[in-house]
């Protein structure tokens, strides 16, 4: 397999060198490159309408990395949160980061459950 690879490989460079407007293919390379940096560059603006929204129909299917335990997401914040835990994995550009060591500690006491009755 890897011989008939590097001899695909080989041909094609021949017929590479044989080309006689080599200076062509390379120019006409060329917008492609260009076209493809402004389209990666236009994406990482930082206006409220051109950033990806969280698809909140993944919730039914992403759960915490620690407790396995369902999330819910919190618009405001962007960010889904593990309430028994107290835990918030950060949403960057509609991508969930579920690394345990990126996610954002809520309250200090995981064992301290959120009653709404205390005050």
């Amino acid at each position: 397999m890897f011989q008939s690879a590097s001899r695909r490989l080989g041909l094609v460079s021949r017929n590479l060198h044989k080309a006689s407007n080599y200076g062509s293919l390379l120019h006409a390379a060329r917008p492609l490159q260009i076209s493809f940096a402004r389209t990666v560059t236009d994406g990482l603006k930082d206006n409220a309408e051109n950033k990806p929204q969280f698809d909140i129909s993944l919730l039914e299917f992403i759960v915490c990395p620690l407790s396995k335990k369902t999330l819910r997401y919190d618009e405001t914040t962007n960010e889904l949160i593990n309430d028994e835990l107290g835990i918030a994995y950060p949403v960057i550009g509609g991508i969930p980061n579920m690394v345990p060591q990126d996610a954002r500690l809520i309250r200090k006491d995981p064992e301290e459950k959120a009653d709404p009755t205390k005050e």
